[in-house]
């Protein structure tokens, strides 16, 4: 009976132990951001400030300069402040993910990247994990210029029965945004260098985009190289992707652009994080 019992009580599978650990080292990195985020009380004014400047003036500026005219996924005339919401959502989600970027080549300069990347789990794994805690910081940010933006008057219809949809299509956009920041940071070998390096791809990214405009007006006004860049952005297509979810309509071709975008940065970064390749050349200066 006592050896049945022990056999009954005895040690979990490897398998089963392997994925325990990694869920664990999920959770443990997931907190960690959020910790340092509770802490940083500045950060999350800017992200929420930011956004609801150019929803506060912006929008109040132009007004009655761009009519928004009867287009998908729209149903009636909307006003401005309520078009260009989701552009701003998207600019919190993209703010952030760049900022991830910046922690990554921070962690790295100060060799604690180095540490993580040598946890015995798989390289990918570890850096998947970065990037959900850079997610869940974005929507968390997202959330927050949601509710203040509520109180100025900018009602977005979050709840109802496309709550479900419009929650994949922001936080597969806060995990693309994300893997993007991810990879840049592989390229970046300095801090010194992180404030250029995004500004060649924070404005970029996000005014040729639907964020601020639809793309019919780039058409209309003879921007046509704006026009099509804009089309090729995926960070159109994740704005466009949130825009239509918010009223439950197809978004097309849009999700499955957000989906590609993710799956590349992704695998890119990862590879870019082996040792053999682009992270072991970037920490030779280091000694982390």
């Amino acid at each position: 009976m006592q050896g049945a019992d022990l056999n009954e009580a005895g040690p979990a599978p490897p398998r089963r132990r392997g994925v325990a650990h990694a869920l664990q080292a999920l959770a443990a990195i997931v907190a960690r951001e959020m910790f340092k985020f509770s802490r940083q009380y500045g950060r999350l004014a800017s992200a929420v400030v930011r956004p609801l400047l150019w929803l506060a003036v912006f929008a109040a500026g132009f007004r009655n300069v761009f009519g928004v005219a009867i287009t998908e996924p729209y149903d009636t005339y909307v006003p401005y402040d309520v078009y260009i919401a989701p552009g701003l959502v998207g600019m919190v989600l993209l703010f952030n993910g760049m900022q991830g970027s910046l922690a990554m080549v921070y962690d790295r300069e100060m060799g604690l990247m180095r540490l993580l990347l040598t946890a015995p789990l798989p390289r990918a794994w570890v850096l998947f994990c970065k990037l959900v805690a850079t997610a869940a910081l974005s929507l968390v940010q997202a959330a927050a210029f949601v509710a203040v933006a509520a109180l100025l008057g900018t009602v977005l219809p979050v709840w109802g029965a496309h709550t479900p949809l419009l929650l994949a299509a922001a936080v597969t956009s806060a995990l693309m945004l994300a893997a993007l920041g991810l990879l840049l940071s592989v390229h970046i070998k300095q801090l010194e260098n992180f404030a250029g390096t995004m500004n060649f791809v924070i404005f970029p990214v996000y005014f040729i985009s639907t964020a601020l405009y639809p793309l019919w007006k780039l058409e209309e006004s003879g921007a046509q190289w704006v026009w099509r860049v804009a089309q090729f952005n995926p960070f159109t297509h994740a704005v466009e992707w949130m825009r239509f979810a918010l009223h439950g309509k197809d978004a097309g071709l849009a999700p499955w652009v957000v989906l590609g975008t993710l799956v590349l940065c992704f695998g890119l970064a990862a590879w870019g994080y082996d040792p053999q390749r682009g992270f072991g050349q970037l920490t030779k200066r280091g000694g982390g």
